[in-house]
């Protein structure tokens, strides 16, 4: 368990895990107004939340898996990242991929939000990589058949 500290300047929830098993916290709107995205409209969207994570944690945004399959709205930048340092307020950008209009409701769960832990590398140069089967085979390479 990792302890994070947290304002909440909304008059909802903390971010709460829906399941004892669940990942992702569901993070929610905290507008004044109804905001409605038209299709690939995208908009920043606030939630009132602050966090102080621990050095060597991050925070990802994700989207919600039912709001993308019901209503094509998705985390433009997923997985979204918030640094240990950073302060400010919690956003997620949001992006309409349907055909229609969708509308995002004070309270609305936008996002899931999942704190993990990561490695901070050192990099040393050096004139070659070492081999491996793959070598530099890129997208795609993987499984394919010749």
């Amino acid at each position: 368990m990792i302890t994070v500290e947290i304002i909440n300047k909304s008059e909802h929830s903390l971010p709460n895990y829906a399941t004892e098993g669940s990942a992702g916290c569901d993070l929610r709107a905290n507008i004044s107004e109804t905001i409605t995205l038209q299709p690939l409209e995208r908009r920043l969207i606030e939630t009132g939340i602050y966090i102080a994570l621990p050095i060597g944690t991050e925070a990802q945004i994700r989207p919600r898996s039912g709001m993308a399959y019901k209503e094509g709205v998705t985390v433009l930048n997923s997985p979204g990242t918030i640094d240990a340092d950073f302060r400010g307020e919690v956003k997620v950008l949001l992006v309409n991929l349907s055909t229609a209009n969708v509308s995002v409701q004070d309270g609305d769960r936008i996002a899931q939000m999942v704190i993990s832990r990561h490695e901070t590398a050192d990099f040393k140069i050096v004139s070659e990589l070492p081999e491996t089967s793959r070598g530099s085979g890129g997208f795609g390479s993987t499984g394919k058949k010749d």
